[in-house]
């Protein structure tokens, strides 16, 4: 057999032993090994990143971010009365924000947004690179990053934060279009004042909206977008006018404008830098009751109102307010500081309160007159009186004695009495309202019962639980303490025919163009129309000749009553047309908030609810129905001769009535009255005076429902 001739030669013994064994080379020293390393990494890394684009979604928007102004207007969804915020921003679509802002933004902040995928890539390098070298971590500067970051995050600066703040971004940019991302961008961005989004900007920098924004006006504030607070011209000019420039230079070299734009382009002249509050003057109190009541009426957190973008349209007719403002600014300046007025002027048609005044200013006093503070209502409660009887089967015509004195049988020797003590014999229902006689009334509740008129009261609209309010025989003289808002309910349901609403301010609420919520608007009938009617005849004597009401006079047919309280602590006016109907009160208030005697002024010796509060009734009066039909009352059959003054008889009582200490539970008598108040005088045209209105019994309770400060 052959032998295989494939054989390796042998080495010597020199070969082996000379040869040295060859070392392998370290991986991170081979360009193949570092290539291999970088590749396996950035496939690990693409793995991660692909995982956590799979793993995160898209969330919720961030309450902050979406978090929106709500603004009130007046009646014609307009005009606008005040806003409701934790932050001041106004989202509007992208056709509502000119194309200037659109282009110096894009231009300033991300001049790829329309070509990139939502990140800038060199932007996260050098955040990774500075976050290695212990430096401030930098944002990515695209649009969509900001966008993420505040839409969605709320401001993040760690790593992780960055990654998932770019992952987000790509995933909105292949959601969403590029203009749904920068109509949200413009919506949520911090152009510094307290406000968020272009709109709330361009109101508080300029007092345009978004859409008039100029190019000048677009390239300011999209400058001073990485730091507003420290870059806004009130605080930086030199900076901001750069930044202003840097955005135009931009902005032309980019082809958004031309050369000759450029050039014209003047630094703009912003609004004063000023603390608004939107709560100062009359105007706060307005917004705090819309606010109430968006509360109680409507069913709205005060999360809900102060973050949702509502639009509320109120009630409130501008010029109406103006004119309640002015009339109550008409009062001499000799007035106390501590006398405060209320006034509600509401149609009774469907209770909207069309204007309201509550004080001055909300800021100075946060207690509103026409709706918080209470006061005794005095003689405007022989309405539920007049009511309670009419209801009840009494005439109009039905005659009492009106002594100037007259004491309750059994009571014990509890007495009432009319001004000055004078008797006035037999009256009618209309004679008694428009003179406004105490013993009559008395003798009138007395017949038909003190509960009724409670529960006439009650049932016209007034609280049950109103402090003061009880079944005794003194309830009709208005012992009760009330507040201008509930008196204009209660009364309105009489001029309304008998139907019953509720007083309120808020007429509408939109979210967009979606109305969330109508004011209330449904009427109860509570008595009979033919009862309302009569009341109303009855009422109307208090404008005759004769009538405390008389000074009030605004040429057309009207109607109401006067009151006034043991004091005197209060006044009241209470007066209406056809289609308005005004409360008026005018009250005092103690350091230690309780109710004073009003103090005299402005050349009265003593304050009648026919003095000043009717005055201010009739300026107002006058001026908002001015220019307007003359409209009659219906169920004028009923009545239609001016009140007639009735024979005056002889006074034998004592002018001096003091209730007996063993009956404290029941009313007590009125003091002596101050003397009435001097005649109108001629430099003071109109003012009220010549008819006072008789003080009241005091309260039966202690110090019930006293004013707040």
């Amino acid at each position: 057999m052959a032998k295989s001739t494939n054989r390796t030669a042998p080495q010597s013994a020199a070969d082996g032993k000379n040869k040295k064994p060859e070392k392998k080379r370290p991986w991170w020293k081979s360009w193949r090994g570092v290539l291999a390393a970088l590749l396996a990494l950035f496939v690990l890394g693409l793995g991660v990143l692909a995982g956590l684009y799979v793993a995160i979604d898209v969330p919720e928007p961030d309450d902050f971010a979406l978090a929106q102004t709500t603004t009130v207007t007046y009646d014609d969804g307009k005009k606008e009365l005040g806003r409701f915020a934790e932050l001041n921003r106004s989202s509007v679509p992208l056709e509502k924000i000119s194309e200037h802002m659109q282009h110096a933004v894009i231009a300033s902040e991300d001049r790829r947004f329309y070509e990139n995928s939502g990140i800038d890539l060199k932007g996260i390098m050098r955040a990774l690179w500075n976050n290695v070298r212990g430096k401030p971590t930098q944002g990515g500067s695209t649009l969509t990053q900001q966008y993420a970051e505040r839409y969605y995050m709320g401001t993040t600066t760690s790593l992780p934060g960055k990654v998932r703040e770019a992952i987000l971004a790509i995933k909105i940019n292949g959601s969403q279009s590029k203009e749904e991302i920068l109509q949200n961008y413009l919506n949520t961005i911090y152009f510094g004042r307290g406000a968020y989004g272009v709109e709330a900007a361009a109101r508080t920098y300029f007092g345009v909206s978004a859409a008039e924004l100029d190019l000048s006006q677009s390239a300011m504030l999209a400058g001073i977008i990485p730091a507003p607070s420290a870059w806004d011209p009130a605080a930086n000019p030199e900076k901001s006018a750069q930044r202003f420039q840097r955005v135009l230079e931009f902005m032309q070299e980019d082809r958004w404008i031309t050369q000759a734009e450029k050039n014209n382009a003047a630094f703009p002249q912003t609004r004063e830098l000023t603390e608004n509050n939107s709560l100062a003057g009359p105007n706060g109190h307005l917004l705090m009751t819309v606010r109430q009541e968006l509360i109680d009426l409507a069913g709205f957190t005060e999360e809900e109102i102060n973050t949702s973008g509502f639009r509320v349209v109120t009630s409130i007719s501008e010029e109406k307010q103006k004119n309640a403002v002015t009339a109550v600014d008409n009062l001499p300046d000799s007035r106390p500081d501590n006398n405060y007025v209320g006034l509600v002027s509401v149609n009774p048609a469907n209770g909207e309160v069309v204007a309201m005044y509550g004080g001055d200013d909300y800021l100075k006093r946060q207690r509103n007159s026409a709706t918080q503070d209470r006061a005794q209502g005095g003689s405007t409660f022989k309405i539920f009186g007049l009511t309670a009887a009419l209801d009840n089967g009494v005439s109009l015509y039905d005659t009492y004695d009106a002594p100037g004195v007259y004491e309750i049988r059994g009571s014990g020797g509890l007495k009432f009495r009319n001004l000055t003590g004078r008797s006035y014999g037999r009256v009618n229902l209309i004679q008694m309202t428009g003179l406004s006689l105490n013993t009559p009334y008395i003798k009138l509740n007395e017949e038909i019962g003190p509960k009724k008129t409670q529960e006439m009261a009650i049932r016209l609209g007034l609280p049950a639980d109103t402090p003061g309010l009880d079944d005794g025989v003194g309830n009709v003289l208005g012992s009760a303490s009330v507040t201008p808002m509930e008196m204009a309910g209660a009364v309105s349901t009489i001029v309304n025919s008998g139907q019953r609403t509720t007083p309120h301010l808020v007429r509408e609420v939109y979210r967009g163009d979606s109305l969330v919520y109508q004011g209330p608007t449904e009427a109860e009938q509570v008595i009979d129309k033919e009862v309302a009617e009569k009341a109303i005849v009855a009422m109307k004597s208090s404008f005759s000749p004769s009538g405390t009401g008389a000074t009030a006079n605004i040429g057309r047919p009207a109607a109401g009553k006067s009151g006034t309280s043991s004091g005197p602590v209060s006044g009241w006016f209470i007066g209406f047309v056809p289609d308005l109907l005004t409360v008026v009160d005018m009250y005092q208030v103690g350091d230690d908030g309780s109710e004073q005697v009003l103090t005299a002024f402005g050349g009265h010796r003593t304050i009648y609810g026919a003095t000043y509060p009717a005055q201010v009734w009739r300026d107002y009066m006058r001026a908002t129905l001015r220019g307007t039909p003359v409209k009659n009352f219906s169920g004028s059959s009923y009545y239609t001769d001016d009140l007639t003054e009735p024979e005056e008889e002889e006074n034998t009582e004592e002018p001096a009535i003091v209730p007996p200490p063993e009956r404290p539970a029941e009313p007590a008598p009125a003091p002596e009255p101050e003397p009435a108040p001097e005649p109108e005088k001629p430099e003071q045209p109109g003012q009220p005076g010549d008819n006072p209105e008789p003080p009241a019994p005091p309260p039966t309770q202690t110090k019930p429902g006293k004013p707040g400060k």
